[in-house]
């Protein structure tokens, strides 16, 4: 009786555990982690370890080791300009002192040619207290510290925002260059208009068309890669949506 007994009883186990096992079965999901369905019919995806993709500030799929695409020549541009704006700013902060005849002008020896070019940073601007001059030294404080903290975090810190960064310090000192020709057009070059062709061109012209032709450039390379990234994240969104 024993021996008869343990046959059917085995045999119905089996059945069992087959038919358990239709209902109850795991599949790849073909992106590194698995579906479960279970007996109930619904279908789990289990939790992928280092494959779940994550987002950018941008919407944009990356992995956490994603860096934003760097320039040599944005990077450098940016590098090189700072201790030239910085030491064109001290002198607008530290006028007298810092113009021809003052105890510190040694440091800015250059300027004795420059302040007679520009008078915005000559004597006449500063016995008529204008303040253009100390405003735009000002604000190019602040567009190179954008400029150094793109530097940073694009290359150091591989932050996939970066660019913004970047994009808004070249907006900015484009802005603030074409005001400063603007404002000698409106003035009828006040200025700028006393310089002989040469020294007009020579030491106004070429320096400044600088701070307009570099920065035009860095803002189109950076906007053609965000709206690249804008439109990457578009399409990835559209397509989840239609899953």
């Amino acid at each position: 009786m024993v021996q008869l007994t343990m046959p059917i009883l085995s045999a119905a186990y089996m059945d069992r555990q087959v038919r358990r096992d239709k209902r109850h079965w795991r599949q790849d999901d073909g992106d590194g982690g698995q579906m479960e369905t279970t007996a109930h019919g619904r279908a789990q995806i289990r939790n992928r370890e280092g494959v779940e993709p994550l987002l950018s500030l941008t919407g944009t799929p990356h992995s956490k080791n994603m860096a934003p695409k760097t320039y040599t020549w944005v990077s450098a541009w940016f590098l090189l300009t700072a201790p030239i704006i910085a030491w064109d700013a001290m002198y607008c902060f530290m006028r007298p002192r810092s113009m021809e005849g003052g105890d510190l002008h040694w440091i800015w020896e250059p300027y004795s040619i420059y302040q007679r070019v520009d008078l915005v940073y000559g004597i006449p601007a500063l016995e008529e207290g204008d303040g253009f001059t100390n405003a735009q030294s000002f604000m190019n404080v602040v567009e190179t510290l954008l400029n150094l903290i793109y530097v940073y975090t694009a290359h150091v810190k591989a932050w996939p925002s970066a660019p913004l960064i970047g994009l808004s310090a070249a907006v900015m000192t484009l802005s603030k260059t074409v005001l400063y020709w603007l404002q000698e057009y409106y003035c009828n070059y006040c200025a700028v208009g006393h310089n002989t062709l040469y020294d007009l061109i020579v030491y106004w012209l070429i320096p400044n068309g600088l701070w307009l032709v570099l920065p035009t450039l860095i803002i189109n390379r950076l906007a053609r890669d965000l709206s690249a990234d804008l439109t990457l994240a578009a399409k990835a969104s559209e397509k989840a949506k239609s899953k």
